[in-house]
């Protein structure tokens, strides 16, 4: 990253689907000496479009937005921008998808639950060029390091790809192949191949259990 002269502050991008979240966020920001917002966006593809022309320093997204694969967004920016820093701010299970993000480049995860002083540290550790993670899930890393390759996955769902993930968690939600495929703008065909390909790797009989286990799952996880 770039440096700055010492009076000139940090500059971050938010990408949120939800007006509230970015609203919060600059209001928060605004209260910080040495940050400042210098743009925003609700997806992914204006987001590109944005930060290709405001450079900021740090962006914060969401990795479940609407019509979009967070992840992939990550790599389209760290792609374009690698010196830009991305910290992940979400609702998403932090021990499902914190080590997808950084694999993905981001540099930190936050849960959306978290006290917002946790949020103000990811930024500073981030900006200064060190991973942010929650201690958990740390330590769950650092496990998994010191493991034989057997014992790397804990959950079954780790076996997915993110776009298989992804997937699964709009079954989850209750959505079919048709929204589905409309959502993330695919075909049906390529929907279907995915199903397929999640059958197989959870191990289940039919897509009916597909819809079941994802329904199952989608309900544990919010409440966690």
């Amino acid at each position: 990253m770039k440096k700055r002269a010492p009076t000139q502050p940090v500059r971050l991008f938010i990408i949120d689907d939800y007006p509230i979240v970015r609203q919060g966020l600059t209001q928060l920001v605004a209260q910080e000496p040495g940050f400042m917002i210098c743009g925003q966006s609700a997806e992914g593809e204006q987001a590109l479009k944005s930060i290709h022309q405001v450079k900021p320093d740090l962006v914060i997204l969401d990795i479940a937005l609407r019509g979009v694969n967070g992840l992939e967004l990550i790599r389209q920016i760290k792609s374009a921008h690698p010196q830009v820093r991305i910290l992940v701010l979400s609702m998403l299970d932090e021990s499902l998808y914190a080590e997808r993000a950084l694999r993905a480049g981001a540099s930190g995860y936050v849960m959306k639950e978290e006290a917002t002083d946790k949020l103000l540290l990811a930024l500073r550790q981030v900006l200064d060029s060190q991973i942010y993670v929650s201690k958990a899930m740390f330590d769950k890393i650092l496990r998994k390091s010191s493991s034989p390759p057997p014992a790397l996955q804990s959950s079954p769902i780790e076996r997915l790809s993110d776009r298989e993930l992804q997937v699964f968690r709009l079954i989850g939600q209750g959505r079919g192949t048709n929204q589905i495929a409309k959502d993330l703008s695919l075909s049906t065909k390529t929907i279907d191949t995915y199903r397929e390909h999640i059958k197989q790797k959870l191990d289940l009989a039919d897509a009916g259990a597909v819809r079941e286990y994802a329904i199952r799952w989608a309900r544990s996880d919010k409440l966690n």
